[in-house]
């Protein structure tokens, strides 16, 4: 914790502390926000997240503002033109995997109304309140996020590994993980 009460991880860059004061632990059910959180922090595997909130721009970009039923009918050779055209993280890989997430994410809004229902199912709606102290307490990942890795890969989706799924349900509120005595926490 620090003097001015933000979570001491978003104190290195301005973009991590306006994200951390304007995003991060807010509750999104929105789709799209939703789809493009799944991307981004799959993208961030093996990365820092500055790296990728410097790209965010290019990922809009590329990934036609995360339109599902675009991105879903995107195939591999779309791939190198995003690489050569689009600030983005220049793994094929990565992606690929936007596409056939879009495609897996349209099948489950069909089964279960929206995607933001299959996702906070996993918290029955409504965000848990964890009470840490300092970020050493912050597991990387819960039995939750890895039922919810376990659910998305079974359904299709790639990069959506438990410690992503705990950075994803972090990022969109479905846990609030702010520090005690952060401005941004909940309660």
């Amino acid at each position: 914790m620090t003097t001015d009460m933000t979570c001491a991880w978003a104190l290195k860059h301005p973009l991590e502390k306006d994200y951390h004061d304007r995003e991060w632990g807010v509750a999104v059910y929105d789709d799209q926000v939703l789809f493009e959180f799944i991307t981004l922090e799959g993208a961030q595997a093996g990365l820092s997240w500055i790296t990728i909130l410097k790209k965010r721009e290019g990922y809009r970009a590329a990934f036609d503002n995360y339109d599902l039923i675009r991105l879903a009918q995107k195939q591999l050779q779309d791939v190198e033109a995003i690489i050569d055209n689009f600030d983005v993280v220049k793994h094929r890989g990565k992606i690929a995997s936007v596409f056939s997430n879009a495609r897996a994410a349209l099948a489950l809004q069909q089964e279960f109304g929206s995607l933001s229902n299959a996702l906070w199912q996993f918290v029955d709606h409504k965000p848990i309140v964890n009470h840490w102290q300092s970020m050493e307490q912050v597991p990387v990942s819960t039995d939750i996020s890895k039922a919810m890795s376990k659910f998305l890969k079974k359904r299709g989706f790639k990069f959506v590994g438990e410690t992503i799924c705990y950075s994803f349900m972090q990022a969109m509120g479905m846990v609030d993980d702010h520090l005690v005595g952060c401005s941004k926490k909940l309660n």
